[in-house]
């Protein structure tokens, strides 16, 4: 009874032992006598005592390895320390255990290996502002190398570009002289844009003067013409209305006497008066043609 009962004991044990429950994210391989038998995903499974084995556990999430600084040199013989990033995913556990010895140890090496290939290409000055050309060839290329073995490359990202302390010296002296430079022409640009405002500013001032004067000018003429034309309409209206009156002499002589005192107002300094003092009406009349014409 106490053997069934141990051998009861034994079973259970070795039941428990042998279940497996595989979680999220997560793949088993097993093998049976040493052979692959199955890959097993998320759930509740049994192991076979004594026959069946977990060969490997794989994780599927994505994961990143982060490489120390490479050297590398570039196509004009400049040594640049480089460190990456690697983002990468299990897509087959079967390949990912079978198909090489330590991947990730393979992972950095062809790592290494082809960012000096695709360095050696490149000058410096290109090195330094081709960071996603370079990301997007050693992707392509990680890809393709990684594929047989069950790895799938997302992403690969370079960190650091670190050139020589004397090619840092230069890099920094040669930016300080641009800045200088750029600093100088907008400065200059500044100025003659100031100048040209100042030349714009008085030539407009200039223009709107003369163009003030020039109005002032027309406006004065044009008052002056109009005060004449306004007196020279009077005077012409007023013979109309002695004609239409049909003044006789005596009113005729005594506007004569008028023009004489307007005469005398003036500068003139002779009067010359007819001896006939009925041709005054004729010499008023010769006047006020004259001042009307």
């Amino acid at each position: 009874m106490f053997f069934i009962f141990l051998l009861i004991l034994v079973i259970i044990v070795l039941a428990a032992i042998h279940i497996r429950i595989v979680a999220q994210s997560q793949a088993y391989v097993i093998e049976r006598l040493g052979a692959y038998l199955t890959t097993w995903d998320v759930g509740l499974n049994i192991l076979i005592p004594f026959i069946d084995r977990v060969a490997k556990k794989v994780s599927l999430k994505e994961q990143v390895l982060d490489f120390p600084p490479q050297p590398v040199i570039t196509k004009d013989n400049v040594t640049m320390q480089i460190d990456s990033v690697i983002y990468f995913q299990i897509t087959d556990p079967k390949l990912y255990t079978y198909g090489v010895e330590r991947p990730l140890n393979a992972i950095e090496n062809l790592t290494a290996t082809t960012l000096r290939n695709i360095i050696g290409e490149m000058e410096l000055d290109h090195t330094l502002t081709s960071r996603d050309t370079i990301n997007t060839k050693m992707r392509a290329i990680l890809d393709e190398a990684t594929d047989p073995w069950g790895i799938k490359i997302n992403r690969v990202e370079l960190k650091n570009i670190i050139p020589p302390a004397e090619i840092q010296d230069a890099m920094e002296k040669q930016m300080k002289a641009e800045r200088e430079r750029r600093e100088s022409i907008l400065k200059a640009e500044g100025q003659k844009k100031s100048a040209i405002l100042v030349a714009e500013g008085e030539k407009e001032a200039a223009i709107l003067r003369a163009e003030a004067k020039k109005e002032a000018e027309i406006r004065e003429a044009e008052g002056r013409a109009e005060a004449i034309l306004k007196i020279q309409n009077a005077q012409a209206e007023g013979i109309k209305l002695l004609k239409e009156a049909g003044a006789d002499k005596s009113v005729l002589a005594l506007k004569s006497m008028e023009t004489f005192v307007k005469v005398a107002d003036g500068q003139a300094t002779k009067i010359i008066i007819p001896s006939d003092l009925q041709n005054l009406t004729t010499f008023s009349e010769i006047f006020h043609e004259g001042t009307k014409k």
